[in-house]
């Protein structure tokens, strides 16, 4: 399965269970990625509010890692929704028996979810584990340690990238397990 996909299936845990835990798996680290460029770009972008910082909720600069507001926070909602429909739109343009399965629009929702969720998990792990400070001579954010640099939040353990990672990996773990208890089944008779 790894080597060939799953292929074009419904989301189907009854009949299906493994490719559709992969599938959502895939789907939460799109969503997640998604969600957080969202956040982070619209979220920096259109805000009339300074963003606070996801563990203290204080007022930080703009581009402090770990930075959240409410508009980035739906922007991030967003994200995850675009790329549930375009996951939904995908399968029913070359799913073949997708009547024949249990509904499949919670893949929105779920998108949702996961951009949401992708979004505050990368916000904290970029608070507490990505080092912001203020560099006085420049006036700027920056990510690294320097003489002249006030700390923000977060330790120098990780980078900007790994935080992306980690975030994404764990998002994608996670979904399947919050969707599949509440994934729609169709009855057989």
């Amino acid at each position: 399965m790894i080597e060939n996909g799953p292929g074009e299936i419904a989301i189907n845990f009854s009949k299906q269970y493994t490719a559709s835990w992969m599938c959502l798996s895939l789907l939460g680290a799109l969503a997640c990625s998604s969600g957080d460029t969202w956040a982070s770009e619209v979220g920096s972008v259109a805000s009339k509010r300074q963003p606070r910082l996801i563990t203290t909720w204080e007022k930080v600069p703009i581009g402090t890692n770990g930075g959240v507001t409410f508009v980035g926070l739906v922007a991030s909602i967003l994200g995850g929704t675009v790329v549930g429909l375009a996951y939904l739109l995908t399968q029913f343009m070359f799913v073949e028996d997708l009547g024949l399965s249990p509904p499949q629009w919670p893949i929105v929702l779920y998108g949702a979810v996961a951009g949401f969720l992708g979004s505050i998990l990368d916000s904290y792990l970029g608070a507490t584990m990505q080092y912001s400070g203020f560099d006085e001579d420049s006036g700027m954010v920056i990510n690294h340690i320097t003489p002249n640099a006030k700390h923000i939040s977060g330790k120098p353990i990780l980078d900007n990238n790994a935080v992306n990672l980690f975030s994404t990996i764990l998002i994608a773990l996670l979904l399947p397990g919050i969707t599949w208890p509440m994934w729609p089944r169709k009855l057989t008779i």
